[in-house]
């Protein structure tokens, strides 16, 4: 809103930005509902200044957003994988994601995530997401890597798992076979939204594919899991996974699975066969001890002449 004369070497104010500035307020320049209408990405663009500026947003500007929102099913998905970018991965991942909520966008984003948001079919779906994105700001404000690839596994985890299960129960798959079948519905539903590149959806399938072969953990399967080339974010997800899951105190399994997998990495290759050892020692006790468990079977008696 503030233009550069190269004439006579002044800034011209005619939209009374400066004001605007001080006042911390973000403001469109003429009629919000034409501007939105021309663009509606402006109105992500609004949300992405005001809390990436620690601004707010002027009343008349934020008040057509929630009726003209529909307008966000007509951005193609690969300019939205571009919004999704400067939304979640500069920082302020978790004060955009309530905002686009707030204003009921974020469904043009993640049409599954905020089925199952707003049915609370999932107790664990809203802390989930919050608790990554929190940590993802965390990383991103102290420079540290992230990938939009990490978040993406985040937010879909709980919509594959529900997938899962319906194809379980509808089927006859391995599950193997259920996981990809799985995989190929949730990323076709979502590619429709948010053009994903193929080398983040590869990696995303790593991270899920992890927390399968991290709950493995006899014999070779431990060290093989710690070769992989994305075991760090598969293990990152388990932390998060588990901080959520066990948050109610009533089942600490992925929480002594994470301890498991902290320790292990961080210890000699003695320690190291010697945890696996124990894996296989606790497994075969607890199949004797079923064993034991069982009635002994009554011969029955034999016909006499």
């Amino acid at each position: 809103a503030l233009y550069y004369s190269a004439k006579d070497f002044k800034v011209y104010d005619f939209a009374n930005g400066i004001a605007d500035v001080y006042a911390k307020k973000i403001r469109l320049i003429g009629d919000p509902e034409t501007r939105y209408r021309e663009d509606p990405v402006r109105m992500l663009r609004a949300i992405r200044f005001a809390t990436k500026l620690d601004m707010t947003i002027d009343a008349e500007t934020k008040a057509p957003i929630k009726e003209l929102a529909p307008l966000m099913a007509n951005i193609p998905p690969a300019r939205m994988f571009e919004e999704f970018l400067k939304l979640f991965m500069s920082g302020k991942a978790l004060a955009n994601f309530h905002q686009l909520r707030d204003y009921s966008l974020f469904q043009y984003f993640f049409p599954a995530v905020d089925q199952q948001l707003n049915r609370e079919s999932n107790p664990y779906l809203a802390d989930f997401i919050n608790l990554a994105m929190k940590n993802s700001d965390y990383r991103v404000n102290n420079d540290q890597r992230v990938t939009p690839a990490f978040l993406f596994a985040a937010m879909l985890w709980y919509p594959m798992q529900e997938h899962m299960q319906r194809l379980n129960s509808e089927t006859q798959l391995t599950p193997q076979d259920v996981f990809f079948a799985a995989l190929s519905e949730i990323m076709s539903e979502q590619q429709r939204s948010i053009a994903i590149p193929k080398r983040f959806q590869a990696v995303m399938k790593d991270i899920w594919i992890l927390q399968e072969k991290l709950s493995r953990r006899d014999g070779k399967r431990a060290f093989k899991a710690l070769e992989h080339p994305k075991f760090r974010a598969g293990f990152d997800f388990l932390l998060l996974r588990a901080e959520i899951e066990n948050a109610d105190g009533q089942d600490n399994e992925l929480q002594e699975l994470a301890k498991w997998w902290e320790d292990f990495q961080h210890s000699n290759a003695v320690t190291q066969q010697v945890m696996v050892k124990s894996i296989v020692q606790n497994k075969t006790g607890a199949r004797k001890n079923i064993r034991k468990r069982r009635k002994p079977r009554v011969k029955a008696a034999s016909n006499q002449a």
